[in-house]
């Protein structure tokens, strides 16, 4: 079992920064991957950003290059989700996930991950 605990949602104006967290504790040297979603208000949950532990390779939803930056620790049991220039769209709760699946590419979809967190709400007001 892996439990996550995501932290550092909040109200923001556009433009301002957030940095999530997400806290790791159980069977984490099992997993391969650890990633953030979203889900706004009536939509799916999506991608964000995912990290390859064996290598530290992170990969982004398109629309979030260059404002949002993961980062990881090696033991990983903690993961960041460093977040600039915030906008409108990007309101939406935020979840962490991680697998202890193996997957040749960095999963982009929501069944790969087996391990969720509670989720934390971000709300970027214009």
């Amino acid at each position: 079992q892996v439990q996550l605990v995501e932290s550092g949602g909040g109200l923001v104006q556009a433009g301002d920064s957030l940095r999530l967290s997400c806290a790791a504790s159980g069977r984490t040297p099992s997993t391969y991957f650890m990633g953030w979603f979203r889900q706004a208000p009536g939509k799916e949950r999506a991608f964000v950003a995912s990290i390859r532990w064996s290598t530290g390779i992170i990969l982004y939803k398109d629309s979030v290059k260059g404002r949002f930056t993961g980062s990881g620790t090696n033991e990983k049991n903690v993961m960041y989700l460093q977040m600039n220039r915030l906008k409108s769209d990007d309101t939406a709760v935020y979840y962490c996930a991680a697998t202890t699946n193996y997957y040749s590419t960095i999963p982009t979809s929501v069944d790969p991950y087996n391990y969720w967190g509670q989720g934390t709400q971000v709300t970027v007001s214009s």
